[in-house]
């Protein structure tokens, strides 16, 4: 029987269990174990599950499964815990460059808080009249009221495999505008549920907020159902650089799971 030590994560409620995996102690191609590791009822439970591995030239490289088992696309709260628990781990220091999915990113730590440079985005596009942007994941946004009250999974579920998004599907944000920001919801594809956050789709929506009119300009707070987080961006014409997602990054505890 063979012991892999973990640590769970959580940032803004999206959680994760994080694997030192430089010494490939983990069969990434596992599908049905990162599942069952993922799993509420019967697992450490998590909305999924990240290997660190060894990158040449970089501090480490970011693998990101979603609870189902298989390689996800960009998380933008998984790669802000990743952050930390490189620095908690001796990894990387409090300024690291580290490989994702869609690239290469930044993050560093001050203040208690983690700040990652997202992916530059050159694709959005409107949809039905709502912005539908690739973060590194796909988003669609739909700004709406009363959206504390709304069945997100059903509603979310319905938009995530239309015809407009066919073949992959999307990630499905459901955005309000308050006072000081926005209140995001989010359904996650791969999760196939509402998670509490979603980095992604945080900073998703809080460009939809400045491309549709609702903000002037960047920053934009967001407000989750899992936390507070600050997306900040500039706008070049059809491009958004300089992106940056800043918002808390929680070790929860540390284990062993036996295989």
């Amino acid at each position: 029987m063979t012991e892999i030590s973990f640590n769970k994560y959580q940032g803004a409620g999206n959680d994760f269990i994080i694997i030192d995996n430089r010494n490939s102690v983990f069969n990434p191609d596992d599908h049905a174990l990162i599942s069952r590791m993922c799993d509420r009822r019967f697992g450490i439970g998590a909305d999924g599950l990240i290997l660190v591995n060894k990158f040449e030239g970089l501090d480490f490289e970011m693998i990101y499964f979603n609870s189902d088992g298989y390689v996800g696309s960009m998380c933008g709260n998984g790669g802000r815990c990743t952050a930390d628990f490189a620095l908690r781990h001796g990894i990387a220091g409090s300024h690291m460059r580290f490989k994702a999915y869609d690239g290469i990113h930044e993050a560093f730590s001050e203040n208690g808080l983690i700040s990652l440079q997202m992916s530059d985005i050159n694709d959005f596009r409107l949809v039905r009249d709502n912005y539908f942007i690739n973060t590194g994941s796909p988003h669609y946004v739909l700004f709406k009221t009363g959206v504390n009250s709304l069945d997100v999974y059903n509603e979310g579920k319905k938009i995530r495999q239309s015809d407009d998004f066919k073949p992959g599907g999307t990630n499905v944000n459901f955005v309000e505008t308050e006072d000081n920001g926005i209140y995001v919801r989010t359904f996650e594809r791969g999760v196939e549920d509402e998670t509490l956050s979603c980095g992604t789709g945080v900073t998703a929506s809080a460009i939809a907020s400045v491309l549709s009119g609702h903000f002037g300009s960047s920053p934009v707070n967001v407000r989750t159902r899992g936390g507070n987080l600050r997306v900040e961006f500039d706008v070049k014409g059809n491009q958004i650089t300089n992106v940056w997602l800043t918002g808390p990054a929680t070790f929860v505890f540390e284990g062993t799971y036996k295989i």
